[in-house]
């Protein structure tokens, strides 16, 4: 009898200490009339207001990619965000159509922005996100939104960007940025041509920007997402050592602006 006592009560001590499996959910929501599909990650356990993170996918959609990285934002404590870009969710697997979309969207900036924008008021408006401590990422395609984001004055504290383009700033969008910048850029990306790194450093410069430019040497474009080079795309692949070591400054950046 006693044996069976002590087995229990190891058995409930092993459950009260298990780690509470990360939360997920879809959110719909819209922006002038296009219906949307975010994707939210956090971990139940955690109490408290908790700093939030908003994600922006590749060119390719919200996709497996960004909601796992979600997943780990949320493993790490943040609340994240997976901002749909495109509508209803919708992702694309053949370049061609994922230029088409991607450009659809850039070419309203206002519009682009205003998705971005309507994204993160998802973000902020969850129970359990502190509003005074939020970031952005993105990748590729959501690299450059949350450079838009960020140009357009959002209250961010920190924004951090993996092979995305790079829109210049005007002098009004430099001035207007309020996060601290972290760029990982793969030195052999030809994808992103020098002379829009030069102009969009000289953007940041000229009105005082907080930034750090990582240029990691011979990596190329997409050196975050294992597998990429199965696409058979030139001037795509992943590289481990520069995807571990963008994501760790990530973090540091994090702690620096958003606290422990």
């Amino acid at each position: 009898m006693l044996r069976n006592c002590l087995a229990l009560a190891g058995v409930l001590l092993l459950v009260g200490s298990a780690p509470a499996a990360v939360v997920t959910k879809v959110v719909e929501y819209d922006h002038d009339g296009t219906k949307l599909k975010g994707f939210l990650a956090y971990d139940d356990s955690l109490k408290g207001k908790l700093p939030g993170v908003l994600v922006v996918h590749e060119w390719w959609g919200l996709n497996d990619y960004a909601r796992e990285r979600c997943k780990k934002l949320a493993e790490l404590g943040y609340v994240a965000f997976a901002v749909d870009m495109y509508g209803d969710g919708k992702t694309v697997d053949h370049p061609d159509d994922a230029r088409k979309m991607a450009t659809t969207v850039r070419e309203n900036v206002k519009s682009w922005r205003g998705r971005a924008e309507t994204g993160l008021k998802q973000l902020v408006s969850q129970p359990n996100v502190d509003p005074s401590k939020i970031a952005a990422i993105g990748y590729c395609f959501g690299g450059s939104t949350c450079l838009q984001l960020a140009y357009s004055g959002a209250d961010l504290k920190a924004v951090a960007t993996f092979h995305a383009a790079l829109p210049t700033p005007s002098a009004d969008d430099a001035k207007a940025i309020k996060a601290k910048l972290y760029i990982a850029h793969g030195a052999d990306d030809f994808f992103i041509p020098e002379k829009s790194i030069t102009a969009f450093k000289e953007g940041l410069d000229a009105a005082k920007v907080k930034y750090t430019f990582e240029s990691f040497p011979g990596v190329v474009h997409s050196f975050t997402v294992p597998g990429a080079e199965k696409l058979n795309i030139k001037g795509m692949k992943y590289d481990k050592a520069a995807d571990e070591k963008s994501w760790k400054e990530m973090i540091a950046l994090f702690k620096e602006t958003l606290g422990k």
